[in-house]
């Protein structure tokens, strides 16, 4: 009986001791290996791949559209005079620029850095770095009946992450970082981006012709 109870006990020694030595891997990662733990949470809110056609305006000529004494942009789209030609000669400049996860240079950018970049130049606002933590820079949030000119426009991912930025421009249109076509223009109604639209976010510093 006490043999029993002898080999029960050191049974229940070794068990603890390799539950112990489990913490401490556990730990050793955590405190040594934090670009695979940021490399983990990141994912989380990672951009997905998104299949889609380059977006074209009914009527447009390829981006040299001169209509009405508009000038050619890269867009494609006709502008009026309640457009902010500012906003849209800044998306000119990056126009094409390929997706790049981290990219902040018309080498490669990703989307979070387009819209930041976007807004540093027309509005001489920064926002911060990532696409979630740009909501904090937001003074009103809007549903998507309510965007305008110059709002964000928030996404999710398929794990409920906000994880995708763009600039609302008009007619359900807006401009991103998008990872099949780069900085390029897309529409609210395409199939995708209707199901993972999150809401529009709007800065108290932008201002516009639209209302």
């Amino acid at each position: 009986m006490k043999t029993n109870n002898h080999i029960s006990l050191l049974i229940s020694l070794m068990l603890i001791s390799l539950s112990l030595s489990s913490c401490d891997a556990v730990k050793r990662f955590l405190n040594t290996d934090i670009q695979d733990e940021d490399y983990i949470v990141g994912q989380l809110y990672a951009d997905e791949y998104v299949s889609e056609q380059p977006f074209r305006p009914s009527g447009s000529n390829g981006g040299n559209n001169t209509q009405s004494g508009t000038p050619g942009h890269s867009t494609g789209i006709t502008l009026n005079d309640k457009d902010n030609r500012k906003l849209y000669s800044a998306i000119d400049s990056w126009y094409g620029t390929p997706y790049q996860y981290g990219g902040c240079s018309t080498s490669g950018v990703d989307c979070s850095c387009f819209v930041g970049n976007i807004f540093k130049s027309v509005y001489g606002i920064t926002l911060h770095r990532t696409a979630n933590d740009i909501q904090k820079d937001m003074s009103k949030f809007v549903d998507r009946n309510g965007l305008r000119e110059g709002d964000v426009v928030f996404f999710t991912n398929s794990n409920g992450k906000v994880s995708h930025v763009g600039i609302y421009l008009k007619d359900d249109l807006f401009v991103h970082s998008s990872t099949s076509n780069g900085v390029s223009i897309s529409s609210l109604e395409n199939s995708y981006w209707k199901k993972h639209f999150y809401r529009g976010g709007r800065h108290k510093s932008v201002t516009t012709n639209y209302r």
